[in-house]
């Protein structure tokens, strides 16, 4: 909540009587002395209403009432009254941390062969992947979505828990659990598949190209159909695209922060910019109705 200065007055004026009426009425305020005046500052909302109930009142009057819209006190709501708007927002991560206590966060590779894109044996120092359609064949067709659940660390487990929480919150109060359920399959798919296509048999899992593809819908989306929900907090567009660029530069990599998933972020960012412009097309259009 912004405060401004209401009134700048001289230090002889008494403004005892008029801060116990604010008080009195509770209205958010405070006095400070600058440049040998005194200042009042309340909040920018009700700032004109202080002022003219000062101008009305410059003494105080304690038999006087007046109706004044005070500025509600913000409280922000406690994670479980959270976590009751955001039931498959919080599914979702309950099962990334499920999977990632079961693989030991990668490190248990007898149970997450059963998760990754690919089916794999180790023998000795080798692993042997398996065709994916040999996979799919087998009616495993779980394995094309559910390398986002696989983490590798306790940090790519907290980062990547901490922007779906972000992002998937505001696709989930907007559009409902059932959409971002949808939105978070499809991103999977479309970023899995990429990543494969891109690097071939090899390791790899993380919510990151579903991030991607939640940032790109809320962005092109709120562009078309604006709404607070999708009002993405100022400069995280920018340093999550930021973010990318630097990662496919090879620079995350050279300094040991092991292979990053490129291709799947990019794949993630343009299917979701895809479905954000549909959905804000839609938006546009019904709202024009």
């Amino acid at each position: 909540m912004s405060a401004v200065a209401v009134l700048r007055l001289p230090l002889a004026v008494d403004l005892s009587g008029f801060v116990k009426l604010l008080q009195r009425m509770q209205v958010p305020h405070r006095v400070s002395e600058e440049a040998g005046e005194q200042v009042l500052w309340a909040p920018a909302e009700i700032s004109e209403d202080v002022r003219s109930l000062y101008e009305r009142f410059p003494a105080g009057d304690p038999d006087q009432q007046m109706d004044i819209p005070v500025a509600p006190t913000f409280k922000r709501p406690s994670f479980a009254e959270q976590l009751k708007h955001a039931k498959a927002t919080g599914f979702i991560l309950l099962l990334c941390l499920i999977v990632g206590g079961l693989t030991y966060l990668g490190e248990n590779l007898q149970t997450l062969r059963w998760l990754t894109f690919l089916d794999f044996q180790v023998v000795g120092e080798y692993i042997h992947f398996t065709p994916l359609a040999d996979s799919l064949a087998a009616g495993q067709w779980w394995r094309l979505v559910t390398p986002m659940l696989i983490h590798f660390g306790i940090l790519h487990l907290a980062m990547n828990g901490m922007w779906y929480w972000e992002l998937g919150r505001r696709i989930e109060s907007r559009q409902g659990s059932i959409n971002l359920i949808g939105l978070t399959l499809l991103f999977s798919l479309v970023s899995n598949y990429a990543q494969f296509a891109w690097s071939g048999a090899t390791l790899f899992g993380g919510l990151s190209g579903v991030l991607y593809g939640l940032l790109g819908h809320c962005w092109i989306f709120q562009l078309l159909a604006p709404n607070p929900a999708y009002r993405l907090p100022r400069g995280v567009l920018v340093m999550m695209l930021v973010w990318l660029l630097v990662c496919m530069s090879g620079l995350i990599s050279m300094i040991g922060f092991g292979e990053i998933a490129n291709a799947a972020h990019v794949g993630g960012l343009l299917i979701g910019c895809f479905t954000g412009l549909l959905g804000g097309l839609y938006n546009r259009r019904k709202l024009a109705a």
